[in-house]
């Protein structure tokens, strides 16, 4: 046990090492630092460090060490989900409020429309990639939600690193974004309930759980918070232990209800609630902090289970259609409804630019569908591969738009909106 725990620590200690090294390389070339994050699971995973003489990866990430950075990692994502849902609440956005509303409609619903038709039009090489005989209803969900997700957490590091936060750009990808996350969710949680639920439990029963405890915490839960926060000298004054111990406890009641953890992560961010109707930094920052010092583990973990030196030729043609779907089933309605909207064509393409980022977010979806058994591995890495194309993309169209890379002179213009959502009308 002992010789496990200190393989453990030295394994985080590589991780983060190396996770870092490669961040600022990718911010130095002008790319989100979750780029080279995602690239420090693919370096260290079997399709780079794997193929050396020996197999270094078996030998640093060995099997009995695996557990251990799975709960670390899991950790990693049920924080950042939980400062997501925490973040999310939507308010007025001086005056733009219908654009980012027709946006999130067209980037989320046409590339969901269009997968479900390439899963008919292009069936039997699906069927071949993804290991099966047939394409179940959560499949198909799965798949319509994993090609229509906006990294929202991505897409707003980037808004802030081009010093175009606060703009009428960085104002409606911003908003677009945030409204498409919480029905992007809500489906992949109808795709994933049963598929991991308790053997003999009817899944009528699992949905019914759900639904009983997503009603509790939103209904009761958050109101005693609330008011037991505001009490004067209330054992609970301090806001992160209790964000942290919320966040965690909704994940294991999800996780035993037959639901990834991550789900009650941010169900647990949305019941979070906050005194003044904006994020606490007192709860923002310190789970910030530890999830983004623990979520290298989570690429890695994600890294470990990409095969992409062994994915076929069919794999690969089923990557093309899916980055196809995934970019221009986004950006071709993100940017007619920004023109729609009345702004302007290169402000229209950034728009449909930044809601085509993926990242982080997509990550965790992928990984909840392959622990849950919708996918297999050999369509993980497609799709995973296929986050990381789109995400990179981002930053050379901006580039090319000539967005600013600092704070632009009229960035006070349009102010940032606030992404709050719990539950309250708006």
């Amino acid at each position: 046990m002992d010789a496990i725990i200190a393989h453990v620590i030295g394994e985080v200690a590589l991780v983060l090492v190396v996770s870092s090294l490669l961040a600022a390389v990718a911010t130095r070339l002008g790319q989100a630092r979750v780029i080279g994050q995602i690239l420090a699971g693919i370096v260290l995973g079997p399709t780079v460090l794997g193929q050396f003489p020996g197999h270094l990866t078996s030998h640093l990430f060995p099997a009995a060490t695996l557990p251990s950075m799975n709960v670390l990692a899991n950790v990693a994502v049920v924080i950042f989900m939980f400062v997501v849902g925490y973040e999310l609440e939507f308010r007025s956005l001086s005056g733009i409020r219908r654009i980012p509303l027709m946006v999130a409609g067209g980037a989320f619903l046409v590339p969901m429309a269009l997968t479900a038709g390439a899963l008919i039009a292009f069936r039997p090489g699906f069927e071949s990639v993804a290991g099966t005989h047939h394409l179940s209803e959560p499949f198909v969900l799965f798949m319509c939600v994993a090609l229509s997700i906006t990294a929202l957490p991505v897409l707003a590091s980037i808004v802030r690193e081009r010093g175009i936060a606060g703009t009428r750009v960085g104002s409606t990808a911003t908003a677009a974004a945030g409204i498409m996350d919480v029905p992007a969710w809500l489906v992949l949680a109808v795709a994933l309930t049963g598929t991991t639920g308790k053997p003999g439990r009817p899944i009528a029963v699992t949905v019914a759980l759900l639904i009983g405890f997503a009603v509790t915490m939103l209904v009761i839960v958050r109101p005693v918070l609330r008011w037991w926060l505001r009490r004067k000298q209330s054992l609970l004054s301090t806001q992160a232990p209790v964000a942290l111990g919320l966040a965690l406890g909704s994940a294991w009641v999800t996780a035993a209800l037959g639901l990834h953890p991550v789900f009650g992560g941010f169900l647990a961010g949305l019941t979070m609630p906050s005194l003044d109707r904006t994020p606490d930094a007192e709860v923002v920052r310190p789970l910030e902090e530890i999830g983004n010092l623990l979520l290298p583990l989570f690429f890695v973990v994600t890294g470990l289970s990409l095969t992409i030196g062994s994915l076929s030729g069919e794999a690969f043609a089923m990557l093309a259609v899916v980055c196809v779907i995934a970019s221009a089933g986004k950006a071709i309605p993100a940017y007619a409804a920004s023109r729609a909207g009345g702004l302007d064509p290169r402000d229209s393409a950034a728009v449909a630019a930044l809601v085509n980022t993926r990242g982080l977010t997509e990550l965790i979806a992928l990984s909840a569908g392959l622990t849950a058994g919708v996918i297999d591995r050999e369509l993980f890495s497609v799709l995973v591969l296929m986050a990381l194309i789109t995400t990179l993309l981002t930053a050379p169209v901006l580039s090319w738009l000539r967005l600013p890379a600092r704070p632009a002179p009229d960035a006070e213009q349009f102010p940032a909106p606030d992404l709050t959502w719990k539950g309250q009308p708006g």
